[in-house]
């Protein structure tokens, strides 16, 4: 076990340049997208992050191979030897769901594991079977697990209930070997989702998007190997413009796509943060020392991400006045509001909404990461807390950051990850 100390300042000054990874949301379906064909599918740009690990392991349980080189992984999946997502792995990763769609749709068969519950929420994954019942699959629940069988899957018209970013992933891969023509309507077009629909179509698969949420998937009968670069991470880059606007910094945030950020570009703009482009795939931060106070609401993408929520929520508390945060996307998505109280935020959480106010006087404290984007909150808290911060359970930092302790100290930061 480890966890991070921080000695911060309040008048902590950041600048130089850092590096973002590609985005750990992206990778994860691009890898699952890996089962879909017997030839090889290189990703460059991964991010060495726990969740790629997770998602590799279970890759390889299944019968695939992988080697890793440098920022690229090389996946080949030439049959399987197990068609089963076992529950260990599920439970350490949400986003293992994603087998699901592949499996079914080149194996005929699948069974994976009920996710159970989540820090963060409930997220439901009964959009996911619905769908690929549609597309012709039989399905059952037995002992914890989701059984799915087709002897191929055949095209429908399909409209989700609401939007699901793994979910239309999930039918995305599926729809790509299925027979026939696929309709998905009100699908998620986050950028991660498209990055996807990008690797598939290089596949071989013929996917393309009809107006902003409706995709038309015409199956083939296989797909092939491809090369592809993943997208720059856009919550790691909110979370280094936050940390930036925070410590009234001024440095570069190289390797983004601004386009993924505007959102939270407009709102960190908005608290009075210089954020500017530089070049085609730079942004350059610079924090105010008087932080204006707002409200922000979560919702799909293009709106402010609620991956986004937790570390936007230390900006505001040192925001003079009163801000509040309406959290749109997943229930019980507080669980760093304690955490951040203990080191001095005022803020109180009614129903789905969090009000915080400001400016108050942070101060370092021992706390405990609850999920992955509440970590990135407590680290930004810690930077600009007078003292020292310890933050324990960091696993769940490194399941979506790499390298962040290392990232921060090359900005001036005060940060080091020591044995628990």
């Amino acid at each position: 076990m480890e966890k991070l100390v921080i000695r911060g300042d309040h008048n902590l000054h950041l600048s130089g340049e850092v590096r973002i990874s590609g985005a750990k949301n992206a990778v994860l379906p691009a890898i699952a997208a890996g089962l879909l064909t017997s030839e090889e599918v290189r990703l460059s740009n991964i991010p060495r992050v726990k969740d790629v690990e997770t998602i590799l392991t279970l890759i390889a349980e299944l019968g695939g191979t992988y080697t890793i080189d440098g920022d690229t992984v090389a996946i080949r999946v030439s049959k399987i030897r197990s068609d089963e997502a076992s529950y260990e792995l599920v439970r350490a990763m949400r986003a293992s769901i994603l087998v699901l769609g592949p499996l079914v749709a080149r194996f005929g068969k699948a069974v994976v594991a009920l996710p159970g519950g989540c820090a963060i929420g409930s997220r439901p994954i009964d959009l996911h079977i619905a769908g690929l019942q549609k597309l012709g699959a039989t399905i059952s629940l037995e002992h914890g697990y989701i059984q799915a069988q087709a002897d191929r899957l055949r095209g429908a018209v399909i409209e989700f209930e609401k939007k699901t970013v793994t979910g239309t992933e999930n039918l995305l891969m599926a729809a790509a070997l299925a027979k026939g023509e696929t309709i998905l309507k009100n699908c998620a077009r986050e950028p991660e989702v498209a990055d996807l629909a990008v690797l598939l179509n290089k596949m071989g698969a013929k996917i393309e998007w009809m107006g902003e949420d409706t995709a038309r998937i015409r199956g083939v009968r296989e797909l092939g190997g491809a090369a592809h670069v993943i997208i720059p991470d856009r919550i790691e880059t909110g979370t280094f413009l936050v940390a930036g606007a925070l410590a009234s910094g001024d440095f570069l945030i190289r390797n983004v796509c601004p386009e993924h950020t505007a959102a939270v570009i407009e709102k960190l703009r908005a608290s009075g943060a210089i954020v500017e482009t530089d070049g085609e795939n730079a942004l350059r931060v610079a924090g105010s020392r008087e932080v204006k106070a707002q409200d922000i609401t979560t919702s799909p993408y293009p709106g402010f991400p609620t991956d986004m929520q937790a570390q936007f929520m230390v900006l505001l508390t040192q925001a003079a006045g009163t801000s509040i945060i309406t959290e749109t996307i997943f229930d019980r998505r507080f669980s760093h509001v304690n955490e951040l109280v203990r080191l001095g935020a005022s803020i109180e959480v009614q129903g789905d909404k969090a009000i915080v106010k400001g400016k108050t006087l942070l101060s370092g404290a021992e706390v405990i990461a609850t999920d992955l984007r509440a970590s990135a909150a407590l680290v930004l808290a810690g930077l600009v807390a007078t003292g020292e911060t310890t933050i324990n359970e960091i696993e769940h930092l490194d399941r979506g950051y790499e390298r962040i302790e290392d990232k921060l100290r090359g900005l001036g930061a005060s940060i080091e990850r020591v044995k628990a």
